[in-house]
């Protein structure tokens, strides 16, 4: 249920994104308590501000109301990924590229599933990873294929 709102959301939303300038990042439609949530992570690269979600919001909301294509009350909300973005295509790891990324892995890369440091390098197949380990730098070369989760980090 929740993946074909998804993808029906996800259809209804690229093109007012598209004649907007502005990129999906994700779309969520999960039950948190009692209700449940439509939730639209949008980008650019210059960011997102509250009017490009407003705007955004109130033409999606105008879709969906034509459309109806879920039938529970739910709340519509749209923003940034924020700080801490989702990586999720190939596209979006290639500009991560010189940034804190923080990455989990289906199974271990030199015996380690999570990895937090800077992406140094992405050639579609691999990711280079350059972790601090004490005093010292390692840089881990991770199988593209293993990447369960990456996203933007804040470093400390």
């Amino acid at each position: 249920m929740s993946k074909k709102v998804t993808e029906i959301t996800s259809e209804l939303v690229t093109p007012i994104l598209d004649e907007l300038n502005l990129e999906l990042v994700e779309v969520e439609f999960k039950k948190e308590g009692p209700n449940w949530f439509l939730r639209i992570f949008i980008d650019s690269d210059t960011g997102v501000d509250l009017e490009d979600c407003g705007v955004v919001s109130e033409k999606l909301s105008e879709k969906l109301d034509e459309l109806d294509p879920i039938q529970q009350a739910y709340f519509l909300e749209v923003s940034s990924p924020g700080a801490e973005r989702p990586l999720k295509k190939e596209k979006d790891i290639t500009k991560a590229v010189g940034k804190n990324v923080h990455v989990t892995t289906y199974e271990p890369v030199d015996g380690v599933k999570t990895f937090e440091g800077k992406l140094v390098h992405f050639d579609g197949e691999h990711l280079e990873v350059e972790v601090k380990v004490k005093t010292r730098k390692k840089v881990y070369t991770i199988p593209y294929v293993k990447v369960a989760n990456a996203r933007l980090a804040i470093i400390f």
